[in-house]
């Protein structure tokens, strides 16, 4: 009597990967078990579709990239393209990065051509304090990013957290001149329409 023995062809899946089970010999063998071979198919990879993630909204209802567009808008002179910085440092300190640049502004001229406060000693809000800027009452600082970062914590350590959080308010503290915070306002309503 013979024997018919059928030829099996089956995939199994393994961990995300293929295995083929295939009879290599429709013959019996001696022992009268057919032959069988397991060989690995080549790996399939799984491929995603790229998922899109939205910014975050950071202030005034723009993300961060828009929000330092609109400030470098605003930046020039020795000042220009470091709107990453005024935002970065604002936004860590809880202060109004528009507030944080026109004090700037106003401080400064870097509207148009920064003053030698800021071109020698790096002094972004006309700070008093020490180290002192060439022997006078104005601070320094040994970078411009040391600078931004000192203008706005000094900003909020002695300002924001104090509630005073408008020019008007800061006004008194800030600046003897009694226009002050007009003139800061001024440059804030500026950026803001950039």
């Amino acid at each position: 009597m013979k024997t018919k023995l059928c030829v099996f062809l089956g995939i199994l899946v393994v961990s995300g990967s293929f295995l083929s089970v295939v009879l290599l010999n429709n013959k019996k063998t001696s022992n009268t078990e057919p032959v069988i071979q397991l060989a690995e198919a080549p790996m399939v990879e799984k491929t995603e579709e790229p998922v899109e993630v939205e910014e975050p909204i950071v202030f005034d209802g723009l993300t961060e990239k828009e929000l330092i567009a609109k400030i470098n808008k605003s930046l020039n002179s020795d000042l220009e393209g470091k709107g990453n910085l005024f935002v970065k440092y604002s936004l860590e300190n809880n202060v109004d990065p528009y507030l944080a640049v026109a004090i700037s502004l106003h401080e400064t001229g870097c509207k148009w051509e920064c003053s030698q406060l800021v071109k020698k000693c790096n002094n972004v809000g006309g700070q008093v304090g020490k180290p002192s800027c060439n022997g006078g009452s104005y601070r320094s600082y040994k970078t411009l990013e040391e600078g931004i970062k000192g203008f706005i914590e000094n900003i909020s350590r002695n300002y924001i957290k104090k509630g005073l959080t408008t020019p008007e308010e800061m006004n008194s503290k800030y600046a003897a001149s009694k226009t002050w915070a007009s003139k800061v306002n001024k440059y804030i309503d500026e950026i803001k329409s950039k």
